[in-house]
């Protein structure tokens, strides 16, 4: 049974859900049946083969006249909760672009709602589609490495200046007088604060009992490009998650799951595990990944299990909250970086080492002897 898709956005990052929806119609899985955009795809903007689904500014109409029975939203973050609910109010599922939502407010209506309609609703991180997580969940659970001391992250990417001009939200914290909240650990990163989140067993909002943060920027933006949070669980465990835009180096980010007799390191992006424990030579796995897309029609389908449901990511959602509610992130002195003329992009020198220092030792910027980090802000 071939299932209706409706893109929401498909410019930018919606271009590889564009791609992906191709290439899951390739497979008889789903057609394309409609794409919502405010200016309409050229024909050179659709990919070869997709065919020629119907195209409108109004996601509802669109809707309705294609009768489509899954809504892909990857539209600016203030748009997702309302867009959300439009579907969700005709019986339209979602597969909806992390992160969810610009405020935990925001979210509980999205998710409240969407719950309410009877629909079902997948939220975009895919690295928890990736076989690793749950193999790396039995290595916990078998005592691999020990008792589990707490879960760290390290996300080291180089932006140009040019990405915060790419769309009006871009950078921004709020735009006229609704919440943005574009950060480094909230979208771009996003991925790195969610993952850790589900090694550490505390995906739900309600395994947080208190969160730090500390935000800070090398470029002229509003939301932070360089920083970095600490969750504290309800268990008691530490996830501290750090992350910048402004790489000497950029690299793979990585999740690294601390235990008291080794580690377990999950480059997620790749889908690649380092075990390395006690009395035993570094083990290293490489696994598969279901597409969460696919994921949700098996789902519709078949009943498969949806991997990443909008409670799953509660605990992310309070930190997008704790930071949404922090003070916006400190300018860096001027001192504390440089701009690279040939790629036009700022550098902190020396982010490398103390965002990986903040995975390997769960530590803030502040507590590792960074001269320029703030007074780190803490909420619970």
């Amino acid at each position: 049974m071939t299932v209706d898709i409706v893109l929401a956005g498909a410019r930018g990052h919606g271009r590889w859900h564009l791609d992906n929806i191709r290439r899951l119609q390739d497979k008889g899985i789903v057609r394309i049946a409609g794409i919502c955009e405010l200016t309409p795809l050229t024909a050179d903007e659709l990919p070869e083969g997709l065919g020629t689904p119907e195209q409108s500014a109004d996601f509802g109409g669109l809707l309705d006249s294609t009768g489509a029975r899954i809504a892909v939203i990857c539209t600016p973050i203030p748009t997702h909760t309302d867009l959300a609910l439009t579907a969700a109010r005709r019986g339209v599922h979602l597969l909806l672009e992390k992160p969810p939502a610009p405020s935990y407010a925001e979210f509980r209506r999205m998710a409240d709602g969407v719950a309410e309609a009877g629909v079902r609703c997948q939220i975009g991180f895919q690295s928890l589609g990736s076989h690793a997580v749950p193999a790396i969940r039995e290595l916990i659970a078998e005592g691999a490495i020990g008792d589990v001391a707490g879960v760290g992250g390290a996300g080291a990417w180089a932006r140009p200046e040019a990405y915060y001009r790419r769309a009006p939200w871009a950078g921004k914290r709020r735009l006229n007088g609704v919440d943005v909240i574009d950060g480094a650990l909230t979208n771009p990163l996003a991925h790195a604060v969610a993952t850790a989140l589900a090694l550490a067993d505390a995906s739900h909002a309600e395994d947080v009992a208190g969160i730090e943060t500390e935000l800070l920027r090398a470029n002229d933006i509003e939301s932070d490009d360089t920083s970095c949070v600490r969750v504290t669980t309800t268990r008691g465990l530490p996830v501290t998650v750090a992350a910048t835009l402004c790489a000497e180096d950029p690299d793979e980010p990585y999740v690294v799951v601390h235990g008291g007799s080794g580690r377990i390191t999950f480059w997620y992006k790749q889908d690649r595990v380092l075990l390395q424990r006690a009395d035993h030579g570094p083990e290293e796995y490489e696994y598969g990944r279901t597409d969460l897309l696919e994921n949700l029609v098996d789902h519709l389908t078949d009943g498969a299990d949806l991997l990443v449901t909008p409670d799953t990511t509660g605990a992310f959602m309070k930190v997008v909250e704790a930071i949404r509610r922090a003070p916006d992130p400190a300018p860096l002195p001027e001192s504390a970086w440089h701009l690279l003329p040939d790629e036009q992009r700022r550098v902190v020198p020396g982010i490398d080492g103390l965002v990986a220092a903040a995975a390997d030792n769960l530590a803030l910027y502040s507590e590792l002897g960074a001269s320029w980090a703030p007074r780190k802000e803490v909420s619970t």
